[in-house]
């Protein structure tokens, strides 16, 4: 089976949601539901790093591959994410050459990057991965997802699209429209503007974009435009989306 990196480089369109709860049986289900991969998500909602293992855990029961969006750009967070076995980092607020270097240094092995030497982890299988097998393969096998924001991350496009590792450039349209001064206007003519901009010179250095919807038509409309990394609403949303359908339909009828 093609790991995550390899779809991504063969350009297929991968749609998953958020996940702020946390209950690994929620990733189970969002891997028997048929989603292309899950994002962990540690920076917003109630999963704490420690409770993260669990549903890497989860994940690879149900075959799916985990992103762990980690708080800030801090290495050591980075490290850990990955020291547990996901198979992909999500680094938000990346605004810089510097700070792009940075979060992909965190991720790779020497010679790429700075990442701590430790294969007694759970993403060396503690151990039982040979040296040759796990530093050999990690660098080639970690996706890393970095967040593009606000204008600093925009104006700073051409630099940060320089920088060798970067698999994904995420696009959060609401923190984006906010950047606009139109916060909340997702729709808005600049954002979509400045989006098709983004993916414009994305294409050129073969980096995959990603992008944020909650409305799954709007998804299947991005990834018609060619994003390939379609991240979906969230566990939590979703729940609320489907109790209130339901709950108006009972009392309506």
């Amino acid at each position: 089976m093609n790991t995550f990196k390899e779809r991504l480089k063969n350009g297929e369109k991968l749609f998953g949601p958020f996940l702020n709860m946390n209950y690994p049986a929620v990733v189970e289900i969002a891997g028997l539901a048929g989603f292309d991969f899950v994002i962990i998500d540690n920076e917003h909602g109630e999963i704490p790093l420690e409770a993260t293992v669990d549903l890497i855990r989860a994940a690879k029961l149900a075959q799916i591959p985990a992103i762990v969006r980690v708080y800030e750009g801090n290495p050591e967070l980075v490290d850990k994410a990955l020291d547990l076995g996901a198979d992909g980092v999500q680094i938000p607020n990346i605004g810089s050459k510097e700070a792009a270097e940075i979060a992909v240094q965190a991720a790779k092995f020497a010679p790429m990057g700075n990442r701590g030497c430790n294969r007694f982890v759970r993403a060396g299988k503690y151990g039982s991965i040979s040296k040759e097998n796990f530093f050999g393969r990690a660098n080639d096998e970690t996706a890393v997802v970095l967040q593009v924001e606000g204008q600093d991350g925009v104006q700073a496009l051409p630099d940060i699209l320089t920088v060798k590792g970067v698999d994904v450039l995420f696009v959060g349209p609401y923190d984006l429209s906010a950047s606009l001064g139109i916060p909340g206007q997702v729709d808005h003519p600049k954002v979509i503007e400045q989006m098709e901009h983004i993916m414009e010179q994305a294409a050129k250095v073969g980096v995959a974009i990603g992008f944020f919807v909650d409305d799954v038509q709007k998804a299947v409309e991005w990834r018609n435009r060619g994003v390939q990394y379609v991240s979906f609403s969230s566990d939590v949303g979703e729940l609320y989306v489907r109790f209130k359908e339901n709950a108006d339909y009972f009392k309506m009828h």
